[in-house]
């Protein structure tokens, strides 16, 4: 009787068999080893002693003083967390609807900005635990709106708001005024300079931003909410895939909220008024 041997017995297919699991499997390998080869942000940042941080114009987060130094809530929170990692910080200033992808090309290494946590932008970058937290709210033009009975008047197709393009603010602008026109600036300051001058009936901007703009000009400029419009959460972004430096955050954050570090820095520039000696100009 003739005997057929298994063909898993056979050199030749076991030889094919090895060939073909080596070269499926070798990119997967490839890869993983890669990954884990790969040094973090928190490495790169440490070995490099540079800490390249993100932030946009808007006072009190960031401004600049009569020396043209850049000063604010974030500067001062980003040189702590510098100095915490025994690292220089590095400021690189972006328009606020560019601060997202210079993260994600690696221009910067982490965003400290005021940037508020919200699911759509959770989808782009890793967000810590929250360090800050602030109001929307609003202001409008006297002469434009004098004769509104509230705010429910301005929204209307007549009526032109104005926000920061990419912001909350925009977003929120366009839900609570659903039916006016909707201007974007791409800085507070030109926002400001729009509301002031008329070009626009209000602006729909953090409540610290609308509250010294109310009392710089007082005569042109006026806040008719008694709360803000929408209250929001900020924290620190990084770019997906780097658990060890949202572990740090959020163990950075959790310390300094435990010795009110955060807490007397954020009184400072949300509620006191002599940093603002140190400006180049009112805004």
């Amino acid at each position: 009787m003739k005997i057929y041997q298994p063909l898993f017995r056979s050199p030749i297919i076991l030889l094919c068999l090895a060939l073909s699991w080596v070269i499926s499997f070798a990119p997967i390998a490839k890869a993983e080893t890669g990954s884990l080869a790969q040094p973090g942000t928190l490495q790169k940042v440490l070995e490099k002693k540079t800490l390249r941080v993100g932030v946009s114009l808007f006072t009190p987060w960031t401004i600049k003083n009569q020396d043209g130094q850049f000063v604010g809530f974030e500067i001062d929170v980003a040189k702590q967390l510098a100095k915490d990692l025994g690292v220089k910080p590095e400021f690189h200033v972006f328009d606020w609807e560019k601060i997202i992808p210079a993260l994600l090309n690696r221009e910067i290494d982490i965003i400290v900005a005021g940037i508020v946590i919200t699911p759509q932008r959770a989808l782009k970058v890793n967000f810590s635990q929250p360090y800050d937290s602030s109001g929307i709210g609003l202001v409008t033009n006297i002469a434009l709106t004098k004769t509104f009975k509230g705010p429910k008047d301005l929204n209307s197709p007549d009526v032109i708001i104005a926000s920061v393009t990419g912001t909350i603010s925009e977003d929120l602008a366009r839900r609570v005024f659903s039916k006016a026109t909707l201007k974007t600036f791409a800085t507070s300051q030109e926002a400001i300079e729009a509301v002031k001058s008329g070009k626009v009936h209000g602006y729909v901007e953090h409540e610290a931003i609308t509250t010294f703009v109310a009392l710089d000009h007082p005569e042109i400029v006026d806040e008719p909410l008694s709360k803000p419009l929408l209250e929001t959460r900020a924290g620190f972004a990084v770019n997906k895939r780097d658990p060890d430096f949202i572990n740090f955050l959020n163990a950075w954050i959790t310390a300094h909220e435990a010795d009110t570090w955060l807490a007397s820095v954020h009184k400072y520039w949300f509620e006191g008024v002599e940093w603002r000696k140190e400006l180049e100009k009112t805004p």
